[in-house]
């Protein structure tokens, strides 16, 4: 299940209803899918695409989103450290950033206007939507894993905008657990 976290402040939510709120006040979507239906072996990307075909066209409708895919991630992915740096700094998009978790976990960090930046831990159920023009990047957690839906308005709308504040760098990179502060922080 999700965990959101506000390291500046200590504040920690893990209830899905909580941090659904939570982060929609801050404009970033989350829902939490069943993924019942794929606790079997380790499907193909057609299976989860075909699995999930009515709640992806739900958000196709809803969005404007126009195509979707499935990107798996480990360990062993070829380039993966080269892959990540790019998604480490901070940046925004033209469109939203649409993921569903399949399996495995990640960790958003969403920077919004004039407010504390925020953690977003996902796993396997969880869907989130940073609209666009949004601040924010992502990570894996320690098991270097994920498995994920994306949806797409124009893949070419998908190309990073850095904005090389530096911000990304004040926090972890990566999620372990409760005791996760950001970096450079003293637990008090």
């Amino acid at each position: 299940m999700v965990k959101v976290r506000v390291p500046d402040r200590g504040l920690i939510i893990t209830d899905a209803k909580s941090s659904s709120e939570y982060l929609s006040s801050i404009g970033i979507i989350y829902d939490h899918w069943d993924t019942g239906n794929l606790r079997h072996g380790n499907p193909e990307p057609d299976k989860i695409l075909d699995a999930y075909s009515k709640e992806i066209d739900q958000l196709k409708r809803e969005g404007g989103y126009t195509t979707a895919d499935v990107i798996d991630i480990d360990k062993n992915t070829p380039g993966l450290e080269a892959m990540l740096e790019r998604f480490r700094s901070e940046h925004t998009h033209d469109e939203d950033e649409v993921r569903f978790t399949v399996a495995g976990r990640g960790i958003f960090h969403i920077h919004p206007e004039n407010a504390d930046v925020v953690s977003v831990e996902v796993e396997e159920g969880d869907l989130i939507r940073v609209p666009k023009g949004t601040k924010h990047w992502f990570d894996l957690c320690e098991d270097r894993h994920i498995t994920a839906i994306r949806l797409f308005q124009n893949i070419s709308g998908w190309t990073p905008y850095y904005t090389n504040s530096g911000e990304d760098k004040n926090y972890q990179p990566v999620c372990f657990g409760p005791a996760y502060i950001p970096s450079g922080k003293r637990l008090k």
